[in-house]
Parts: structure tokens; C-alpha cells; sequence
């Protein structure tokens, strides 16, 4: 009886029923004008900046309490050295420890002291001091990049509702994009982060997946992100299997609202 008058419901409601031919643009929301007296959030310049980053794009976390900034700048260090410099495999961590250690010189406002402990001392802080020179200079210094993390925070905030459960799961997929290699090679670090939205709302089953704000403001369709957001959900239902398993530890905490617990996405993956 209840499904019945559901249907009555949807034709006595239908845009036909009612007159309207042509389905409403769904609006843009002004995800800035919360923010237009804080001067911190540049609200006149931040479409530019954001649009400057997309541009610019060519290119241990959990223990030492870092921020995420210093997570996504580590691994686009290790990445831009990696493409330059040809690195044994007995010094690949040895790249991470100095990679870390540089974008935490950074973002944070302390960077941690004990980089070598995590190695079971395999390097002595000469070596690190020597590595974090070797990167620098292969960089140019420039550590000033684009990395998910400046798209992930603009485009959870487009995601409206921006709540605590959409916030956990988009990062967790983020997260899990940069585990694979695959993943931030072949898509721009404005691509890996829209995808994690959308796949974060399909899991989430919020609706409409795809909304015109977030189209806005992140300047993809939902069809652009479909094949990125298949990799991510496919990253999701191996996760148990996969030999890198912090991404999963760290969000089934409760502090981050246990989303690696949800129940993966599988009906976008069957769709693309």
C-alpha cells in the first residue's frame, strides 16, 4: 500500500503533472559566502588560485601525528625526486625518511626528531641530512605544488552536506589513490580528488551523486570522473588483501568514523 501511493506520489508530482516540461538547473551553491569577511580565505581570489593550481599540476604519517598536508607533500616529493634521479632500491627508504622530513620541515611547526627510528636504524643522520640535500637540489627547492590535499579540502566543502562521515570517506579514498602508483600517475592530483568525492557520495549514497556546484567548482562532469572513481572503489574492495594496510587501519578507527568498515560501492564499479 505504502509503495502505491509512492508512485500516485511521483506522477501527482511529476514535472509533466505539474506543468513543467524541462527539468530545473539544479543551482550553484556560493560555498564561499560563509567565509567573505575572513580575510585568511581570500574569497575574491580563491576561484583564481584554485584555477592556478590546476594548472600547475605537472607534476609513517599516523605515528608522529602529522598533518595531511605533510602526508601528500611527502609522497609528491618522493615522486618528482623519483622521476629525476635513479635511486638504488637499499636507499628507497632512505628517500622517504628525507622526503618526510623535508615537508615537515614544511607544514609543521615542530618536524619530529626521530625519522631514523622509524628505519631500525638503518641510516645515521648524516645520511638523511645527505638525502634531503641530493632531493632539494634535484627539485630546485620548489616544494610549493599543487598537491589532492589543497583540491580534497575545496571540493569537500562543495560537497554539501561537508559532514564528518563524507569528510572521513573522501579522504580515505584519497588515501588509498596514493598507495597506488598507477593511480597518481596517470590522473592530476584535481582529478584524484574530485573522484574521491563522487566515489565517497556513491558510497555514501548521497543525492544526487553529482551536483552542479560540485561541477563548478571542481570543473569535472560525472562522467570525466567515472574511470578514476572505478580504480578508487577497486582499490576499496582489495584493501583486506593489499600488503600496504595503514590506509585501512587508520580509518577503521572510530576517530574517523570507521568508513573502511562501510560496504564498498560495488554497484558503481559494475556501472562503468
Amino acid at each position: 500500500m505504502k509503495e502505491r501511493f509512492r508512485i500516485i506520489d511521483f506522477f501527482l508530482n511529476s514535472p509533466v503533472a505539474c506543468g513543467v516540461t524541462k527539468k530545473p538547473k539544479d543551482p550553484i551553491v556560493d560555498i564561499d559566502a560563509a567565509d567573505v569577511d575572513d580575510e585568511l580565505a581570500a574569497v575574491e581570489y580563491i576561484e583564481d588560485i584554485y584555477n592556478f593550481y590546476k594548472l600547475t599540476v605537472d607534476d609513517v604519517h599516523e605515528k608522529f601525528e602529522l598533518t595531511s598536508e605533510s602526508l601528500y607533500l611527502t609522497v609528491n616529493i618522493v615522486d618528482s625526486f623519483l622521476s629525476v634521479k635513479i635511486v638504488p632500491r637499499r636507499e628507497l627508504q632512505l628517500v622517504g625518511i628525507s622526503s618526510m622530513l623535508i615537508a615537515c620541515k614544511y607544514e609543521e611547526i615542530w618536524a619530529p626528531e626521530d625519522f631514523i627510528a622509524i628505519s631500525d636504524n638503518a641510516y645515521v643522520r648524516e645520511q638523511v641530512l645527505l638525502m634531503e640535500k641530493a632531493i632539494l637540489g634535484k627539485l630546485d627547492w620548489y616544494l610549493t605544488v599543487p598537491t589532492p590535499y589543497v583540491f580534497l579540502v575545496r571540493y569537500i566543502k562543495s560537497s554539501i552536506p561537508a559532514d564528518k562521515e563524507m569528510k572521513n570517506m573522501t579522504f580515505f579514498y584519497a588515501e588509498l589513490g596514493l598507495t597506488n602508483y598507477a593511480t597518481i600517475i596517470n590522473y592530476s592530483p584535481s582529478m584524484l580528488s574530485a573522484s574521491a568525492v563522487y566515489a565517497a557520495r556513491y558510497t555514501l549514497i548521497r543525492s544526487p551523486l553529482w551536483t552542479e556546484t560540485l561541477k563548478h567548482h571542481t570543473g569535472y562532469s560525472e562522467d570525466q570522473l567515472m574511470e578514476c572513481a572505478k580504480l578508487l572503489v577497486g582499490l576499496y574492495f582489495v584493501v583486506g588483501e593489499n600488503k600496504l594496510k595503514a590506509v585501512a587501519r587508520k580509518y577503521s578507527n572510530p576517530e574517523r568514523g570507521a568508513v573502511a568498515l562501510f560496504a564498498p560501492a560495488r554497484n558503481l564499479v559494475s556501472s562503468v
